[in-house]
């Protein structure tokens, strides 16, 4: 695995344990955009993701873009407007509404039949389909293949104890000559409980090192003011490439 490595990383914590068996439930996602308690929702798109976009994308046109726990993520109107299919997966409806509504853009829903009480909704133009439901029920779909995955927040905000089979989905989501972009953050896992949970490099290697080849692209300081009332004093943004090994 390449990249820059800070002295943060150097100092592999004992205690990434800590983490190990916290436990965020559905409900509690959907009530975070209930009470507005979205910070991480960037409305002017993901700086790092602007930054490395023609990495990203190759120059290739037509392509299908997978956006994990989506949330309203204003990227996706991105790659739309650049004339790419977008799917991304959110459990609160409240979020996807608002992205279309934000967005300006009119919509369809419809019920999903494999999975009860979910829907799917879809632009009128039909580039982007946001899939409401759980993503670990996602594969009951017909979704299909992906060309390129974009995971900006999905990862970090995935119980720990889950990783492993969030990985699974995301592979089995992937096409022929695919890239999936990653960002994590590197912090003290001893001094905040997460979400967004401290994903080391070891995990990111473990889940997905047997097929993927690894690059870290960049890493950035990304501590914010915000940041001090969780009990940290560094947060690290890491960007990751994985590509077809």
């Amino acid at each position: 695995m390449d990249g820059t490595r800070t002295s943060h990383d150097i100092k592999q914590y004992p205690d990434t344990e800590v983490q190990k068996n916290r436990v965020l439930t559905l409900e509690e996602w959907q009530e975070k955009w209930v009470t507005r308690k979205i910070a991480f929702h960037q409305e002017q798109g993901h700086q790092l993701l602007k930054k490395h976009l023609d990495t990203f994308l190759k120059g290739e046109s037509g392509l299908r873009v997978f956006f994990p726990l989506c949330g309203k993520a204003v990227e996706m109107k991105w790659f739309a407007d650049r004339g790419h299919s977008v799917v991304g997966v959110e459990i609160s409806e409240l979020a996807i509404r608002e992205f279309f509504t934000e967005q300006n853009l009119s919509y369809s829903e419809e019920p999903i039949m494999e999975i009860p009480g979910a829907k799917v909704f879809k632009s009128s133009s039909g580039n982007i389909s946001l899939y409401c439901c759980n993503l670990f029920d996602l594969p009951r779909t017909n979704i299909g293949k992906f060309d390129r995955i974009w995971d900006r927040g999905a990862l970090v905000a995935v119980n720990p104890g889950d990783h492993k089979r969030y990985a699974d989905v995301m592979l089995s989501l992937r096409r022929k000559g695919f890239h999936y972009l990653l960002v994590v953050v590197s912090y003290d896992p001893t001094k905040h409980i997460g979400p967004p949970f401290f994903v080391p490099d070891a995990e990111i290697k473990r889940l997905f090192g047997s097929v993927c080849n690894i690059h870290c692209l960049e890493q950035v300081d990304a501590f914010e003011e915000r940041h001090k009332s969780w009990g940290i004093d560094y947060m690290v943004e890491k960007l990751y490439l994985f590509t077809e090994k």
